[in-house]
């Protein structure tokens, strides 16, 4: 996959097109091309029997210039980079910035496609996608474009499991500055995957990315939250800041929803002042058998003492004696 930044400095992840599919659509246009040269060709031909022996020479010349090389060219400005090989395989020419190309990037990818397709029999191309890390031949490169695939297998989105609610805010002082985007990445693939992990592995996949945030960070990892749970909280945390930054300070983030019922042992939150333990197999307990503190929150929320009713409420008038 291959991270393009546009220049409104958004990050696309689009898949580059592989050898195949490219060669593909390549002999498809090619093929295309020329039964529309051969029945053109033929018809002028017909047409102008009557001409002498170089008219009808210049004429051929011609009809392969506009057809093998023009029409093409037509095409993909056209469609904006999807000729009928490209559409009936999936691609697209794409610029390096993700956009849909013009006539020049077009005209330039002809041009330079007559040499390494056409006249090596497309040996020059091929060798110049298998060097090229994302498959670009000739072309691409000097015209600065890139074929993508448009048809991607869909796939369901994880949900990222809030965290527990006595961990909200906990991690507000931590700074987040060092941390990469490819860390922040592994952290939300994990959160969305590990119901679908075996319990062991995930367990363990939780406390190295753990230990990797804290190293980041700069502060340890705290031996009374789960490693998932932590990663859930740090990463809420993150997203709460950017929420802040993106609205403004002032601006108020809307608290998590409430954890789904399978996401903290069947929804039964911890009494008052008892340590809440996760039971092993669900998201942030441990594995069956593994060693773990108790988890207890920070500080347990008391409730307020009740106003009296039977005192009038105070409104700072006196009446007269």
């Amino acid at each position: 996959m291959s991270e393009l930044v546009t220049g409104e400095a958004v990050a696309l992840e689009l898949r580059p097109a592989k050898l195949p599919s490219r060669a593909l659509a390549v002999l498809l246009d090619l093929a295309v091309a020329l039964i529309a040269y051969l029945v053109v060709t033929t018809g002028v031909v017909i047409a102008t029997a009557s001409l002498d022996e170089a008219a009808q020479t210049a004429l051929s010349i011609a009809m392969f210039v506009l057809l093998l090389v023009g029409g093409p060219i037509a095409v993909e400005t056209l469609s904006h980079g999807r000729s009928l090989g490209k559409l009936a395989c999936g691609l697209r020419v794409v610029r390096d910035d993700g956009g849909p190309i013009r006539f020049r990037h077009a005209l330039v990818r002809g041009l330079i496609g007559v040499i390494e397709i056409l006249m090596t029999l497309g040996v020059v191309a091929v060798i110049a996608s298998l060097v090229s890390a994302r498959g670009r031949r000739l072309g691409d490169v000097f015209a600065g474009t890139l074929v993508v695939r448009e048809r991607i297998p869909v796939t369901r989105t994880g949900f990222v499991p809030p965290p527990p609610p006595w961990l909200a805010g906990r991690f507000a002082g931590l700074d987040l500055s060092a941390v990469p985007d490819g860390l922040w990445l592994a952290i939300r693939q994990y959160l969305t995957r590990m119901q679908q992990l075996d319990p062991q592995v995930g367990w363990s996949m939780a406390e190295r990315l753990a230990t990797d945030l804290a190293g980041r960070t700069g502060a340890p990892a705290p031996h009374d939250v789960p490693p998932a749970a932590y990663l859930a909280a740090v990463l809420q945390e993150r997203q709460a800041r950017e929420a802040r930054r993106a609205f403004g300070n002032g601006a108020a983030v809307a608290a998590p929803p409430p954890p789904a019922p399978a996401a903290y042992g069947g929804g039964v939150a911890a009494p008052v002042g008892v340590p809440y333990v996760p039971p092993a197999g669900v998201p942030y307990g441990p594995p069956a058998g593994a060693e773990h503190s108790p988890v207890a929150p920070d500080v347990v929320p008391q409730p307020a003492p009740p106003v009296p009713q039977d005192e009038p409420p105070a409104t700072g008038f006196a009446p007269p004696a």
